[in-house]
């Protein structure tokens, strides 16, 4: 158990409600990040918390609704670093939303390995957040390009296409970091420009 996870046992300390869940959500993400879904106790995060489980299965009634919060939460906090200034050009825009996700990256690992253990979660109500968040991140950068009318739909499909590749090159960078960080940023961004070359509109 990584000593991140450790660290917050001990003794019980108050918190408001607000404090409490994210508190709960955080053990969350760094014990399903760690382990497969069905090794992971909710038992355990009621010690790691220093809470009863009494208190845990009210804020979460079943694992199942702990693990969707979970899940939830990082989506949500995912797309909230990632807003991009839609002033700057399509090539700024790129490389700006790419060091904010690389931001995110580096600072939630355990929330970016939740999101895509999700994503192959035999749960369809699970599997259903991570897809609200991939569309949304579709919806914002389709919406900051000015799209060729006949080359629209292409563009949805290499747009999502690209995203998935992003997602699956970090998560290989998180687990070995063979290369630099700015290489792998510019390697991405190098890929969806190429895919947009001639698609857009003048």
């Amino acid at each position: 158990m990584s000593s991140s996870i450790r660290a917050v046992t001990g003794t019980r300390v108050r918190l408001a409600t607000q404090a409490r869940r994210e508190q709960l959500l955080r053990i969350g993400a760094g014990l399903f990040a760690a382990r497969p879904y069905d090794e992971v106790w909710i038992e355990e995060v009621a010690e790691l918390a220093a809470v009863s489980r009494g208190l845990l299965y009210h804020y979460f009634a079943t694992k199942r609704e702990f693990f969707a919060a979970v899940v939830e939460a990082e989506a949500e906090r995912i797309l909230a670093h990632t807003r991009t200034d839609p002033e700057q050009s399509i090539p700024e825009q790129i490389r700006v939303g790419l060091e904010t996700y690389f931001d995110y990256l580096e600072s939630h690992e355990n929330g970016v390995r939740v999101l895509h253990r999700a994503s192959i979660a035999a749960d369809e109500g699970i599997r259903a957040i991570v897809e609200r968040n991939l569309t949304e991140q579709q919806r914002r950068i389709l919406a900051r390009l000015n799209v060729k009318p006949d080359q629209a739909e292409l563009v949805r499909l290499a747009v999502r296409g690209w995203l998935l590749f992003v997602i699956t090159v970090c998560l290989d960078w998180l687990d070995n970091r063979t290369v630099s960080r700015d290489t792998l940023r510019d390697l991405c961004a190098a890929a969806l420009i190429a895919i947009l070359d001639g698609k857009l509109a003048d």
